[in-house]
């Protein structure tokens, strides 16, 4: 039984990490989409709301309230999104589809070097508080 729980939960998660990753793809195909010459001024305006709502940090709805903060992201940001990709010719959308994969792709593989950048501010802040406890001990103990 509990095996079988793991498994729907596993399942759960690689599923929601899939959305996630298409929203993101398709947030760049949005902007890719925002600056192509060909695409009418109709789906450049809904594409400016769609990408101005997900970016912005105003919500229609505060997160801070249970439940219905994060609904109206989970819900509203993919509507705009389906209405966006609705307006936009197809050979566009593909074009810059297959753009924002190249770009996702290319962040990719230069992620590695994030990680030393990361390991170098964990290193600074540890031997910040490293010396700064030890300046409050001779401080407060002599």
């Amino acid at each position: 039984m509990v095996y079988f729980l793991s498994e729907k939960v596993k399942l759960f998660v690689e599923d929601l990490k899939e959305k996630v990753r298409s929203i993101k793809l398709e947030s760049y195909a949005l902007a890719f989409v925002y600056q192509h010459q060909r695409t009418p001024w109709y789906a450049k305006l809904s594409i400016l709301i769609t990408l101005g709502y997900l970016l912005s940090p105003i919500d229609l709805i505060p997160d801070f309230i249970p439940i219905l903060g994060y609904l109206d992201d989970l819900v509203l940001v993919p509507l705009l999104i389906l209405l966006s990709i609705k307006l936009i010719p197809t050979d566009v959308l593909k074009e810059c589809r297959d753009k924002a994969q190249n770009k996702l792709n290319s962040t990719w593989k230069s992620k590695k070097t994030a990680w030393w950048f990361a390991v170098l501010i964990v290193l600074f802040y540890v031997i910040v508080i490293y010396f700064t406890v030890k300046w409050l001990k001779c401080r407060w103990f002599d």
